[in-house]
């Protein structure tokens, strides 16, 4: 995969994309990354990106033409049609199905804006998908670009260590990670569950499935509203509605 950032401040990448899981994806060949400053496609000596927006208003809005060009100069070397994200408050919210729908693409192209927002020119004929990763503001798109990215690229196949990580991660089964222990088994009296050293695998996956769905139901009840339930866990979702 190769992850283009078109931003005003790639200084704020290279922490990033030069650590942990991003930087051994770059190591094992898996992404590659690329951090573009396109102020430098802007086409006047001052290398202005922004102006005044028609009709008034507070605040600078980025113009169209330096990020038009950029993308057009990535797209022309560029092996596959990319898609092009912009990263915005207007976006749909960001999840782990969205995560999986980026990472069976080979390239992907981030726009980092800031100021007071976009010509609407770059929404509606350059962008692809809009993307926001809450309800919240912030300066500009680095961070937020930086966040989805990090989780695409841990769902590349050989990224990370272990194979099944990201299937037993929060919410790639629709429901939030069971509870984690490790050793030792008594630390000062807080104690791991017997069924966790029973060596018993079966019973195991069953304490975790359980647990996983008593997680959920007690933290974020609306993903079991979206998730098909087994019978099983039909079962143990009455057994916690009677509890309560």
């Amino acid at each position: 995969m190769r992850i283009d950032f078109l931003t005003l401040f790639p200084e704020m990448f290279h922490g990033v994309l030069n650590s942990s899981i991003m930087k051994k994806a770059q190591e094992k060949e898996a992404a590659e990354f690329r951090v573009i400053n396109f102020r430098e496609y802007s086409d006047n000596k001052h290398q202005t990106v922004d102006d005044y927006p028609y009709g008034g208003g507070a605040g600078m809005v980025l113009k169209p033409q330096p990020v038009f060009d950029a993308v057009n100069a990535i797209k022309k070397e560029s092996d596959s049609e990319p898609k092009i994200i912009l990263v915005c408050p207007q976006g749909k919210t960001f999840d782990q199905k969205k995560a999986e729908e980026l990472a069976d693409t080979r390239h992907l192209v981030f726009i980092c804006g800031h100021y007071e927002g976009y010509d609407e020119r770059i929404r509606q004929h350059l962008v692809t998908d809009e993307i926001s990763i809450g309800d919240f503001v912030l300066t500009g798109g680095e961070l937020p670009s930086m966040v989805i990215a990090d989780s695409v690229v841990r769902l590349l196949p050989g990224v990370l260590g272990n194979e099944q990580s990201p299937i037993l991660d929060s919410f790639s089964s629709g429901m939030l990670e069971h509870p984690q222990y490790t050793r030792p088994a008594d630390y000062n009296g807080l104690k791991v569950p017997d069924i966790l050293l029973s060596g018993n695998h079966r019973k195991i996956d069953d304490w975790r499935a359980r647990e996983s769905l008593k997680r959920t139901w007690e933290r974020r009840p609306d993903l079991i509203e979206k998730t098909a339930l087994t019978d099983q866990q039909k079962m143990w979702l009455k057994e916690f509605e009677s509890t309560t």
